[in-house]
């Protein structure tokens, strides 16, 4: 290279780019730059792998910018930077694109396709775009060791991992816990945030909603003047309903009791809801009276009545069973708690709902399990999606915990239609136009005398 500063008189971005690039691949530098430091400190970078199964974006190319910048740092501090490039070989888009292609199910694995001709099939579509990550990170002038890459499907990697999970257990750094993990019933696997963010995942649905009463058993003297006193949480699965554990408040937000009646039964109630709240659940002053007002924080600890007694809180203590009633159907207070829709108060289901399991952990609100034949705690919904039938629960945990009659009505339907193989052969739209059970247990709320509004809702 004879000339360290070209002049150049019209700037043009796109060939500047273009003849720097040949400049460095003539020079060589990438490799130069790591040879020419052997015995030097090293800084170590593995690159976070992309998907080589789907085209590269714009995002890419500022991900791969802020990271670039960095290993240039460090290499003109004098270090040693190999820069490991990687693929990520994750599972579940991949397999089901190879499904598509091939017509088949999961089903069919192992019957109609073997294994291995399946796994062939999974690991050649996996690094189907290599070329045009490729092509992407020469253009941009990327620094990235690809003739070398890590692979996670390879059983160098996946060997490494179990030996370091080893590691950590034999230090005892492993303990056994719980998390929510959204399910697919026709995938039979978790699904990754990455997978729940594929298209197609998310769409507008319109449900049926429901704002429940939770009958108050240690009300503030100001809430018993006036029929029954009840917090008002609402919700667009009534379905969790009878898995209720808690109710949660914003420890900040102002919340009033106020005396009405209940619509469908014409009860006297005085129902406690977030302020910000009322407008939607009143059309003008005449159908309310406030009596009082309170800060979230002042109804933390407060008590309610299981609103569906089906099954009742239990925890595996050192694989015994152990009652936890005393400690559930309480109030307590959450930060991601708004006053944009609803009540205010969120309904907890500590088994459906990622943020439901993280207050309820905090507070030390149980979780309400069923209890398997193999002895396995579980959501009161299975994997194919419906309560679970008596038949397929630990005879014991069903004798003891169980109020036979009451979870007689729903055992074994499933909470969406979409679930239900009867409905199978129907589209979108004639699915949509089908009584879900939802639909059902809203009108028993409503008969019941425990649901105070119930309307359709698109989210």
């Amino acid at each position: 290279m004879t000339n360290k500063f070209t002049e150049r008189t019209d700037l043009n971005l796109s060939q500047v780019n273009k003849e720097m690039l040949q400049e460095w691949i003539e020079e060589d530098l990438f490799r130069r730059s790591v040879s020419e430091r052997n015995g030097k400190p090293s800084f170590i970078f593995y690159e976070g792998p992309p998907s080589a199964n789907g085209h590269p974006g714009i995002h890419h190319v500022l991900a791969r910018s802020i990271k670039d910048i960095f290993c240039r740092f460090k290499t003109m501090k004098g270090y040693k930077v190999e820069r490991k490039a990687g693929w990520d070989t994750h599972g579940l888009p991949v397999e089901l694109g190879v499904e598509k292609e091939l017509g088949i199910t999961k089903e069919d694995i192992g019957k109609t396709i073997s294994i291995e001709d399946y796994n062939r099939k999974c690991r050649q579509n996996v690094m189907m775009y290599t070329g045009e990550w490729e092509d992407l990170s020469n253009k941009m002038g990327y620094w990235v060791d690809m003739e070398h890459p890590y692979i996670t499907y390879d059983n160098k990697y996946i060997e490494t991992l179990w030996w370091l999970l080893k590691r950590l257990y034999e230090k005892g750094l492993l303990y056994k816990g719980y998390t929510i993990q959204p399910y697919s019933p026709a995938a039979g696997t978790g699904l990754s945030s990455h997978e729940l963010n594929q298209p197609g995942c998310y769409r507008d649905v319109k449900d049926t909603s429901v704002t429940a009463q939770f009958e108050i058993l240690d009300p503030k003297p100001e809430m018993v003047s006036h029929g029954k006193p009840v917090f008002l949480a609402w919700t667009t699965t009534p379905w969790t309903l009878p898995s209720n554990t808690a109710l949660c408040v914003g420890a900040k937000y102002t919340y009033v009791a106020v005396q009405t009646t209940n619509q469908y039964t014409g009860e006297a109630v005085t129902a406690v809801l977030a302020e910000d709240r009322l407008p939607a659940y009143f059309k003008n002053e005449e159908e309310y009276a406030i009596v009082a007002r309170y800060k979230g924080a002042e109804l933390v600890g407060m008590h309610y009545r299981q609103l569906m007694p089906w099954v009742k809180p239990t925890e595996m203590v050192n694989d015994h069973l152990e009652d936890r009633e005393a400690e559930a159907f309480r109030v307590i207070a959450g930060d991601y708690v708004t006053t944009e829709d609803g009540t205010g108060i969120v309904h907890i289901a500590p088994t459906f709902g990622a943020d439901d399991a993280r207050v309820a952990k905090e507070s030390g609100i149980p979780s309400l399990f069923i209890l398997d034949k193999a002895g396995d705690t579980r959501p009161m919904v299975d994997f194919t999606g419906k309560y679970f039938l008596p038949a397929d629960m630990d005879a014991d945990f069903y004798e003891r915990y169980v109020d036979k009659e009451a979870y007689a009505r729903h055992q074994g339907a499933f909470v969406k239609n979409a679930y239900d193989p009867q409905y199978a052969d129907l589209d979108e739209k004639a699915l949509a136009k089908t009584e879900d059970l939802n639909i059902v247990i809203c009108m028993e709320m409503k008969q019941e005398g425990s649901a105070f509004m119930i309307e359709k809702f698109v989210h």
